[in-house]
This record gives C-alpha cells, structure tokens and sequence, in this order.
C-alpha cells in the first residue's frame, strides 16, 4: 500500500500552517525550468506534506510568470501523491460575494499545446 503524501500549491501566507512540524527546505531541479520556490516538507497530525508558494517566496512572480509544469513536476519529485490548490481571488459575479467557496469544474491551461 502507497503512503499519502499531501502537495498544496498555495500562497506564500500559508507556508507554515497550523501544526506543520519537522519542517525541511528542499530545492528541487525540475526539466520544465525554474519553479516557483523551493518545496517545504512537514507533517500535519502524521501525514506528510509538501508545501509551495505559486507565487513564489515574497509573492514575486506574476500569475503569468508562474511556471506550472515545474511546480508540478517538482512536487511529483518530492513525492507528492495527492495534490491540492488553493487560492484567493475575486470574481465580477454579483452572487459569488467576497467568502463565497468555489470548486472549479472548467479550467484553462495557457500552457497546452496545440
């Protein structure tokens, strides 16, 4: 049986959540070039995540400077079984108010290749 081991792709905010414990840096090469930062490992009540910041460490990188196959190929390197992404944005629709939860079941990849 495969071992689970969280990846969150999120801001640089959350990159200690509430109860990570035995926390490491690790940089990771990837083939797809540079990713956003390096990953960070820990625990959350003994399940083992892995953690990076989308826009990179300080927030630097523009959403179109993130570089997403890295990020994922990255965290497929650290070993990533399930992966999760947060994020925070608004939105210019009247019944989706600031706190609204959205699931998105309709996503563009601008990196596809025709």
């Amino acid at each position: 049986m495969t071992n689970a081991v969280l990846g969150i792709i999120g801001g640089f905010r959350h990159i200690r959540p509430a109860g990570l414990e035995n926390v490491r840096d690790e940089r990771i090469e990837s083939p797809w070039g540079e990713p956003s930062a390096q990953v960070r490992h820990g625990m959350i009540a003994g399940l083992p995540i892995v953690f990076l910041p989308r826009h990179g460490k300080g927030h630097v990188l523009s959403p179109s400077d993130i570089n997403s196959r890295a990020n994922i190929d990255v965290l497929k390197r650290a070993g990533v079984t399930d992966l999760i992404s947060l994020s925070a944005c608004g939105s210019f629709r009247e019944d989706l108010p600031p706190g609204t939860f959205v699931l998105v079941d309709q996503f563009v990849d601008r990196n596809l290749q025709a």
